[in-house]
Protein backbone atom coordinates (compact mmCIF):
# COMPACT_ATOMS: atom_id res chain seq x y z
CA UNK A 1 0.00 0.00 0.00
CA UNK A 2 1.40 3.37 -1.03
CA UNK A 3 1.09 5.97 1.71
CA UNK A 4 -1.05 9.03 0.92
CA UNK A 5 -1.46 11.82 3.48
CA UNK A 6 -2.98 15.28 3.34
CA UNK A 7 -2.62 18.63 5.01
CA UNK A 8 -5.89 20.54 4.90
CA UNK A 9 -5.63 24.18 6.01
CA UNK A 10 -8.54 26.58 5.77
CA UNK A 11 -7.66 29.89 4.07
CA UNK A 12 -9.50 31.91 6.69
CA UNK A 13 -6.33 33.05 8.48
CA UNK A 14 -2.58 32.63 8.81
CA UNK A 15 -0.69 29.40 9.41
CA UNK A 16 0.13 28.99 13.11
CA UNK A 17 2.72 26.69 14.68
CA UNK A 18 -0.04 24.18 15.45
CA UNK A 19 -0.95 24.03 11.74
CA UNK A 20 2.70 23.75 10.79
CA UNK A 21 3.21 20.81 13.13
CA UNK A 22 0.35 18.96 11.42
CA UNK A 23 1.76 19.79 7.98
CA UNK A 24 5.28 18.77 9.02
CA UNK A 25 4.34 15.43 10.58
CA UNK A 26 2.30 14.49 7.51
CA UNK A 27 5.15 15.54 5.22
CA UNK A 28 7.77 13.66 7.24
CA UNK A 29 5.71 10.45 7.20
CA UNK A 30 5.09 10.75 3.45
CA UNK A 31 8.75 11.32 2.65
CA UNK A 32 9.91 8.54 4.99
CA UNK A 33 7.64 6.04 3.23
CA UNK A 34 8.14 7.41 -0.31
CA UNK A 35 4.46 8.27 -0.23
CA UNK A 36 2.42 11.24 -1.43
CA UNK A 37 1.73 14.50 0.37
CA UNK A 38 -1.46 16.29 -0.71
CA UNK A 39 -2.18 19.93 0.02
CA UNK A 40 -5.96 20.28 0.26
CA UNK A 41 -7.36 23.79 0.61
CA UNK A 42 -10.49 23.58 2.78
CA UNK A 43 -12.30 26.58 1.37
CA UNK A 44 -15.94 25.48 1.55
CA UNK A 45 -16.61 28.56 3.69
CA UNK A 46 -16.72 30.87 0.69
CA UNK A 47 -17.43 33.97 2.77
CA UNK A 48 -14.38 33.69 5.03
CA UNK A 49 -11.93 32.00 2.65
CA UNK A 50 -9.67 34.59 1.04
CA UNK A 51 -7.34 34.15 -1.96
CA UNK A 52 -4.61 36.13 -0.20
CA UNK A 53 -4.72 33.69 2.72
CA UNK A 54 -4.44 30.76 0.34
CA UNK A 55 -1.43 32.40 -1.31
CA UNK A 56 0.12 32.96 2.13
CA UNK A 57 -0.38 29.29 3.07
CA UNK A 58 1.45 28.14 -0.04
CA UNK A 59 4.20 30.73 0.53
CA UNK A 60 4.65 29.59 4.14
CA UNK A 61 4.85 25.91 3.17
CA UNK A 62 7.40 26.63 0.45
CA UNK A 63 9.45 28.65 2.94
CA UNK A 64 9.39 25.67 5.29
CA UNK A 65 10.47 23.42 2.37
CA UNK A 66 7.29 21.35 2.67
CA UNK A 67 6.66 20.58 -0.98
CA UNK A 68 3.47 18.83 -2.08
CA UNK A 69 2.79 16.20 -4.73
CA UNK A 70 -0.77 17.29 -5.48
CA UNK A 71 -3.09 20.08 -4.48
CA UNK A 72 -6.76 20.95 -4.93
CA UNK A 73 -9.48 23.20 -3.55
CA UNK A 74 -12.64 21.83 -2.00
CA UNK A 75 -14.58 24.72 -3.52
CA UNK A 76 -14.05 23.05 -6.92
CA UNK A 77 -15.77 19.85 -5.78
CA UNK A 78 -19.24 20.94 -4.64
CA UNK A 79 -20.90 18.87 -7.39
CA UNK A 80 -19.28 15.71 -6.00
CA UNK A 81 -20.41 16.52 -2.46
CA UNK A 82 -23.95 17.10 -3.75
CA UNK A 83 -23.98 13.60 -5.29
CA UNK A 84 -22.85 12.03 -2.03
CA UNK A 85 -25.42 14.01 -0.01
CA UNK A 86 -28.16 12.72 -2.32
CA UNK A 87 -26.95 9.14 -1.83
CA UNK A 88 -27.03 9.56 1.96
CA UNK A 89 -30.53 11.08 1.84
CA UNK A 90 -31.75 8.17 -0.26
CA UNK A 91 -30.45 5.77 2.40
CA UNK A 92 -32.12 7.69 5.21
CA UNK A 93 -28.79 8.67 6.72
CA UNK A 94 -29.01 12.40 6.04
CA UNK A 95 -32.10 14.02 7.51
CA UNK A 96 -33.53 17.53 7.63
CA UNK A 97 -33.73 19.38 10.95
CA UNK A 98 -35.51 22.72 11.32
CA UNK A 99 -34.56 23.88 14.83
CA UNK A 100 -33.06 27.34 15.02
CA UNK A 101 -29.81 27.97 16.87
CA UNK A 102 -31.80 29.60 19.68
CA UNK A 103 -34.04 26.53 20.03
CA UNK A 104 -31.06 24.19 20.06
CA UNK A 105 -29.32 26.28 22.72
CA UNK A 106 -32.44 26.19 24.91
CA UNK A 107 -32.48 22.40 24.63
CA UNK A 108 -28.83 22.21 25.64
CA UNK A 109 -29.42 24.46 28.66
CA UNK A 110 -32.27 22.24 29.84
CA UNK A 111 -30.15 19.10 29.41
CA UNK A 112 -27.26 20.60 31.37
CA UNK A 113 -29.64 21.71 34.14
CA UNK A 114 -30.80 18.08 34.43
CA UNK A 115 -27.23 16.81 34.56
CA UNK A 116 -27.47 15.31 31.08
CA UNK A 117 -24.95 15.63 28.25
CA UNK A 118 -26.06 18.18 25.64
CA UNK A 119 -26.63 15.57 22.91
CA UNK A 120 -29.16 16.28 20.15
CA UNK A 121 -32.43 14.45 20.88
CA UNK A 122 -33.26 13.58 17.23
CA UNK A 123 -36.55 15.44 17.45
CA UNK A 124 -36.30 16.07 13.70
CA UNK A 125 -36.91 12.37 13.05
CA UNK A 126 -40.34 12.70 14.69
CA UNK A 127 -41.68 15.70 12.76
CA UNK A 128 -45.32 15.46 11.73
CA UNK A 129 -46.59 16.67 8.38
CA UNK A 130 -48.25 19.57 10.19
CA UNK A 131 -44.94 20.60 11.76
CA UNK A 132 -43.13 20.40 8.44
CA UNK A 133 -45.82 22.49 6.77
CA UNK A 134 -45.58 25.05 9.55
CA UNK A 135 -41.80 25.29 9.19
CA UNK A 136 -42.09 25.84 5.46
CA UNK A 137 -44.78 28.44 5.93
CA UNK A 138 -42.45 30.31 8.31
CA UNK A 139 -39.81 30.24 5.62
CA UNK A 140 -37.46 28.07 7.63
CA UNK A 141 -34.66 26.29 5.80
CA UNK A 142 -33.42 22.96 7.19
CA UNK A 143 -29.92 22.02 8.18
CA UNK A 144 -28.99 18.41 7.47
CA UNK A 145 -27.72 15.92 10.06
CA UNK A 146 -26.06 12.55 9.61
CA UNK A 147 -27.81 9.73 11.46
CA UNK A 148 -25.24 7.94 13.61
CA UNK A 149 -25.60 4.25 14.43
CA UNK A 150 -25.57 4.92 18.20
CA UNK A 151 -23.16 1.99 18.57
CA UNK A 152 -19.52 1.72 19.64
CA UNK A 153 -16.93 2.48 16.95
CA UNK A 154 -13.39 1.16 17.40
CA UNK A 155 -10.13 1.92 15.62
CA UNK A 156 -6.43 1.49 16.26
CA UNK A 157 -4.85 4.90 16.56
CA UNK A 158 -1.17 4.86 15.56
CA UNK A 159 -0.30 7.05 18.55
CA UNK A 160 -3.09 6.57 21.10
CA UNK A 161 -3.55 2.82 20.53
CA UNK A 162 -6.86 0.96 20.58
CA UNK A 163 -9.66 3.50 20.85
CA UNK A 164 -13.43 3.03 21.18
CA UNK A 165 -16.14 5.68 21.16
CA UNK A 166 -19.87 5.07 21.48
CA UNK A 167 -21.73 7.26 19.01
CA UNK A 168 -24.80 7.04 21.26
CA UNK A 169 -23.04 9.72 23.31
CA UNK A 170 -22.65 12.03 20.31
CA UNK A 171 -25.01 14.42 18.59
CA UNK A 172 -25.81 13.56 15.00
CA UNK A 173 -23.38 15.91 13.24
CA UNK A 174 -24.65 18.72 11.06
CA UNK A 175 -23.17 18.25 7.58
CA UNK A 176 -25.00 20.98 5.66
CA UNK A 177 -26.06 24.39 6.99
CA UNK A 178 -29.42 26.10 6.46
CA UNK A 179 -27.92 28.14 3.61
CA UNK A 180 -26.81 24.96 1.84
CA UNK A 181 -23.13 25.43 2.72
CA UNK A 182 -21.18 22.28 3.57
CA UNK A 183 -19.45 22.17 6.92
CA UNK A 184 -16.02 20.57 7.28
CA UNK A 185 -17.01 16.96 7.88
CA UNK A 186 -18.70 15.66 4.72
CA UNK A 187 -16.29 17.21 2.18
CA UNK A 188 -13.32 15.98 4.24
CA UNK A 189 -14.68 12.43 4.39
CA UNK A 190 -15.47 12.37 0.66
CA UNK A 191 -12.07 13.76 -0.26
CA UNK A 192 -10.19 11.29 1.93
CA UNK A 193 -11.96 8.47 0.09
CA UNK A 194 -11.66 9.92 -3.41
CA UNK A 195 -7.97 10.76 -3.05
CA UNK A 196 -7.19 7.40 -1.44
CA UNK A 197 -5.77 8.95 1.73
CA UNK A 198 -4.24 6.13 3.75
CA UNK A 199 -3.37 7.99 6.95
CA UNK A 200 -5.06 10.94 8.64
CA UNK A 201 -2.46 12.54 10.92
CA UNK A 202 -3.80 15.38 13.05
CA UNK A 203 -4.10 16.85 16.55
CA UNK A 204 -5.89 15.01 19.31
CA UNK A 205 -8.59 17.69 19.42
CA UNK A 206 -10.01 15.87 16.37
CA UNK A 207 -10.06 12.53 18.18
CA UNK A 208 -13.67 13.00 19.33
CA UNK A 209 -14.73 13.54 15.70
CA UNK A 210 -13.20 10.31 14.47
CA UNK A 211 -16.02 7.90 15.35
CA UNK A 212 -18.60 9.99 13.49
CA UNK A 213 -16.26 10.44 10.53
CA UNK A 214 -15.63 6.70 10.34
CA UNK A 215 -19.38 6.07 10.19
CA UNK A 216 -19.83 8.72 7.50
CA UNK A 217 -16.98 7.30 5.43
CA UNK A 218 -18.32 3.77 5.81
CA UNK A 219 -21.73 4.98 4.62
CA UNK A 220 -20.20 6.73 1.60
CA UNK A 221 -18.11 3.67 0.72
CA UNK A 222 -21.14 1.40 0.95
CA UNK A 223 -23.34 3.75 -1.07
CA UNK A 224 -20.78 4.00 -3.87
CA UNK A 225 -19.36 0.50 -3.68
CA UNK A 226 -15.76 1.69 -3.60
CA UNK A 227 -13.11 3.16 -1.33
CA UNK A 228 -11.47 2.28 1.97
CA UNK A 229 -11.06 3.76 5.42
CA UNK A 230 -7.77 5.48 6.33
CA UNK A 231 -5.77 4.85 9.46
CA UNK A 232 -5.67 7.58 12.10
CA UNK A 233 -2.91 9.10 14.23
CA UNK A 234 -3.77 11.83 16.75
CA UNK A 235 -0.78 13.64 18.24
CA UNK A 236 -0.80 15.67 21.46
CA UNK A 237 -1.60 19.36 21.29
CA UNK A 238 0.84 22.18 21.92
CA UNK A 239 0.89 24.04 25.23
CA UNK A 240 2.69 27.26 26.01
CA UNK A 241 5.75 27.43 28.25
CA UNK A 242 3.47 27.62 31.30
CA UNK A 243 1.53 24.51 30.34
CA UNK A 244 -1.64 26.27 29.14
CA UNK A 245 -3.22 25.56 25.77
CA UNK A 246 -1.40 27.40 23.03
CA UNK A 247 -3.63 30.10 21.62
CA UNK A 248 -3.87 30.60 17.87
CA UNK A 249 -4.40 34.26 18.61
CA UNK A 250 -0.75 34.71 19.62
CA UNK A 251 0.40 36.60 16.55
CA UNK A 252 4.10 35.97 17.13
CA UNK A 253 3.51 32.26 16.52
CA UNK A 254 2.28 32.59 12.96
CA UNK A 255 4.69 31.41 10.27
CA UNK A 256 4.65 34.86 8.73
CA UNK A 257 5.63 36.51 12.02
CA UNK A 258 8.42 34.02 12.70
CA UNK A 259 9.81 34.50 9.21
CA UNK A 260 9.72 38.28 9.55
CA UNK A 261 11.40 37.96 12.96
CA UNK A 262 14.33 36.13 11.41
CA UNK A 263 13.59 32.57 12.50
CA UNK A 264 15.09 30.07 10.07
CA UNK A 265 12.83 27.43 8.45
CA UNK A 266 15.26 24.71 9.51
CA UNK A 267 14.87 25.82 13.13
CA UNK A 268 11.07 25.59 12.91
CA UNK A 269 11.27 22.14 11.29
CA UNK A 270 13.90 20.83 13.73
CA UNK A 271 11.88 22.06 16.69
CA UNK A 272 8.43 20.84 15.66
CA UNK A 273 9.65 17.51 14.28
CA UNK A 274 10.87 16.42 17.72
CA UNK A 275 8.55 18.41 20.00
CA UNK A 276 6.17 15.99 21.69
CA UNK A 277 8.39 12.96 21.07
CA UNK A 278 10.88 11.01 23.15
CA UNK A 279 13.78 12.28 21.02
CA UNK A 280 15.93 15.27 21.94
CA UNK A 281 15.49 18.47 19.98
CA UNK A 282 18.63 19.33 18.05
CA UNK A 283 19.52 21.49 15.04
CA UNK A 284 19.04 19.67 11.74
CA UNK A 285 19.23 21.29 8.31
CA UNK A 286 18.54 18.07 6.38
CA UNK A 287 14.76 17.67 6.05
CA UNK A 288 15.05 14.15 4.64
CA UNK A 289 17.09 13.09 7.66
CA UNK A 290 14.26 14.33 9.88
CA UNK A 291 11.91 12.25 7.73
CA UNK A 292 14.01 9.11 8.12
CA UNK A 293 13.93 9.55 11.91
CA UNK A 294 10.15 10.09 12.08
CA UNK A 295 8.36 7.39 14.10
CA UNK A 296 4.84 7.31 15.57
CA UNK A 297 6.12 5.06 18.36
CA UNK A 298 8.25 7.95 19.66
CA UNK A 299 5.28 10.33 19.96
CA UNK A 300 4.21 11.21 23.50
CA UNK A 301 0.59 11.58 24.59
CA UNK A 302 1.44 14.37 27.02
CA UNK A 303 0.95 17.98 25.86
CA UNK A 304 4.06 19.30 24.13
CA UNK A 305 5.30 22.63 25.51
CA UNK A 306 6.16 25.19 22.87
CA UNK A 307 8.66 27.65 24.31
CA UNK A 308 9.58 30.46 21.92
CA UNK A 309 12.85 30.98 23.82
CA UNK A 310 13.84 27.38 23.01
CA UNK A 311 13.05 27.93 19.35
CA UNK A 312 15.17 31.09 19.32
CA UNK A 313 18.08 29.24 20.95
CA UNK A 314 17.76 26.48 18.34
CA UNK A 315 17.67 29.13 15.62
CA UNK A 316 21.01 30.46 16.84
CA UNK A 317 22.51 26.96 16.75
CA UNK A 318 21.26 26.46 13.20
CA UNK A 319 22.94 29.68 12.09
CA UNK A 320 26.18 28.81 13.88
CA UNK A 321 26.36 25.61 11.82
CA UNK A 322 25.30 27.02 8.46
CA UNK A 323 28.08 27.76 5.95
CA UNK A 324 28.05 30.91 3.86
CA UNK A 325 27.26 29.03 0.65
CA UNK A 326 23.83 28.07 1.96
CA UNK A 327 22.99 31.65 2.94
CA UNK A 328 24.83 33.68 0.31
CA UNK A 329 21.66 34.68 -1.56
CA UNK A 330 20.32 36.25 1.64
CA UNK A 331 23.60 37.58 3.08
CA UNK A 332 24.96 39.19 -0.06
CA UNK A 333 22.15 41.80 -0.22
CA UNK A 334 23.11 42.74 3.34
CA UNK A 335 26.66 43.35 2.16
CA UNK A 336 27.92 40.41 4.22
CA UNK A 337 30.65 38.36 2.54
CA UNK A 338 31.97 34.95 3.52
CA UNK A 339 34.83 36.32 5.61
CA UNK A 340 32.51 38.49 7.71
CA UNK A 341 29.94 35.70 8.08
CA UNK A 342 32.57 33.27 9.33
CA UNK A 343 33.68 35.91 11.83
CA UNK A 344 30.25 36.71 13.26
CA UNK A 345 27.99 33.67 12.76
CA UNK A 346 28.85 32.29 16.19
CA UNK A 347 27.19 35.38 17.66
CA UNK A 348 24.19 35.55 15.32
CA UNK A 349 20.80 34.69 16.78
CA UNK A 350 19.15 36.04 13.61
CA UNK A 351 20.57 36.39 10.13
CA UNK A 352 19.99 40.14 10.45
CA UNK A 353 22.60 40.19 13.24
CA UNK A 354 25.26 39.81 10.56
CA UNK A 355 24.24 43.19 9.15
CA UNK A 356 24.57 44.68 12.63
CA UNK A 357 28.14 43.44 12.87
CA UNK A 358 28.89 44.64 9.35
CA UNK A 359 27.93 48.12 10.54
CA UNK A 360 30.27 47.72 13.51
CA UNK A 361 33.13 46.63 11.27
CA UNK A 362 32.64 49.27 8.57
CA UNK A 363 31.56 52.05 10.92
CA UNK A 364 31.25 54.72 11.79
CA UNK A 365 30.68 53.83 15.44
CA UNK A 366 31.02 55.79 18.65
CA UNK A 367 33.93 54.17 20.50
CA UNK A 368 33.70 53.81 24.26
CA UNK A 369 36.89 55.13 25.85
CA UNK A 370 37.17 54.71 29.62
CA UNK A 371 40.93 55.47 29.92
CA UNK A 372 42.19 57.85 27.24
CA UNK A 373 45.88 57.31 28.05
CA UNK A 374 45.51 53.53 27.84
CA UNK A 375 43.64 53.81 24.54
CA UNK A 376 46.15 56.23 23.07
CA UNK A 377 49.04 53.90 23.93
CA UNK A 378 47.10 51.04 22.30
CA UNK A 379 46.54 53.17 19.18
CA UNK A 380 50.28 53.64 18.83
CA UNK A 381 50.77 49.87 18.89
CA UNK A 382 48.30 48.94 16.13
CA UNK A 383 50.42 47.14 13.51
CA UNK A 384 50.84 48.52 10.01
CA UNK A 385 49.63 46.86 6.84
CA UNK A 386 46.99 44.19 6.33
CA UNK A 387 45.92 42.43 9.51
CA UNK A 388 45.63 38.65 9.67
CA UNK A 389 44.39 35.91 12.04
CA UNK A 390 47.39 36.30 14.38
CA UNK A 391 47.36 40.09 14.47
CA UNK A 392 45.00 40.40 17.45
CA UNK A 393 46.97 38.22 19.83
CA UNK A 394 50.22 39.97 18.90
CA UNK A 395 48.60 43.41 19.31
CA UNK A 396 46.98 42.58 22.67
CA UNK A 397 50.24 41.13 23.96
CA UNK A 398 52.11 44.31 22.98
CA UNK A 399 49.49 46.51 24.70
CA UNK A 400 49.74 44.34 27.80
CA UNK A 401 53.51 44.67 27.93
CA UNK A 402 53.43 48.45 27.50
CA UNK A 403 50.60 49.17 29.93
CA UNK A 404 50.82 46.31 32.42
CA UNK A 405 47.13 45.52 31.85
CA UNK A 406 46.03 41.90 32.06
CA UNK A 407 42.93 39.79 31.57
CA UNK A 408 39.66 41.68 31.63
CA UNK A 409 41.50 44.92 32.34
CA UNK A 410 43.27 44.49 29.01
CA UNK A 411 40.67 43.00 26.69
CA UNK A 412 37.53 44.84 27.87
CA UNK A 413 38.71 48.40 27.13
CA UNK A 414 40.14 47.32 23.78
CA UNK A 415 36.81 45.71 22.74
CA UNK A 416 34.81 48.75 23.93
CA UNK A 417 36.97 51.12 21.96
CA UNK A 418 37.08 49.03 18.79
CA UNK A 419 33.42 47.85 18.68
CA UNK A 420 31.50 50.03 21.13
CA UNK A 421 30.12 46.85 22.74
CA UNK A 422 30.89 44.76 25.84
CA UNK A 423 30.53 41.44 24.06
CA UNK A 424 30.56 40.07 20.53
CA UNK A 425 32.46 37.85 18.11
CA UNK A 426 36.06 36.87 18.69
CA UNK A 427 38.27 39.92 18.33
CA UNK A 428 40.83 37.82 16.48
CA UNK A 429 38.26 37.60 13.65
CA UNK A 430 36.92 41.18 13.89
CA UNK A 431 40.24 43.00 14.24
CA UNK A 432 41.49 42.23 10.69
CA UNK A 433 38.08 43.26 9.27
CA UNK A 434 38.12 46.58 11.14
CA UNK A 435 41.57 47.26 9.75
CA UNK A 436 44.48 49.31 11.13
CA UNK A 437 43.24 52.78 10.14
CA UNK A 438 39.79 52.45 11.73
CA UNK A 439 41.32 50.71 14.76
CA UNK A 440 43.70 53.62 15.44
CA UNK A 441 40.97 56.22 14.95
CA UNK A 442 38.59 54.45 17.32
CA UNK A 443 41.26 54.01 19.98
CA UNK A 444 41.83 57.75 19.77
CA UNK A 445 38.13 58.31 20.44
CA UNK A 446 37.11 59.30 16.91
CA UNK A 447 33.95 58.12 15.13
CA UNK A 448 35.25 55.79 12.47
Amino acid sequence: MSVVVRFAPSPTGKLHVGNVRAALWNWLFARKTSGRFILRIDDTDCERSLPENEDAIRRDLRWLKLDWDETFNQSHRFAEYDKVADLLRARGLLYAAYETQEELERKRRVQRARGLPPVYDRAALQYTEEQLASFRKEGRKPHWRFKLSQKPVSWRDLIRGETTMDTAHLSDPVLIREDGMYLYTLPSCVDDIDYAVTHVIRGEDHNTNTAAQIEIMQAVIEARGRGRLPSFAHFSLLADAGGDKLSKRVGSLSVEAMREDGIEPAAVASFLAKLGTSEPIRPERDMLKLAREFDFDKASRAPARFDLAELEALNAKILHETPYAELSSRLAPLGVDERLWNAVRGNAARLSDAAVWKAVVDGPISPVIEDAAFAAKAASLVPEGPLGPESWSAFAAAVGRETGAKGKGLFRPLRLALTGAETGPEMSALFPLIGPDRARARLLGRRA
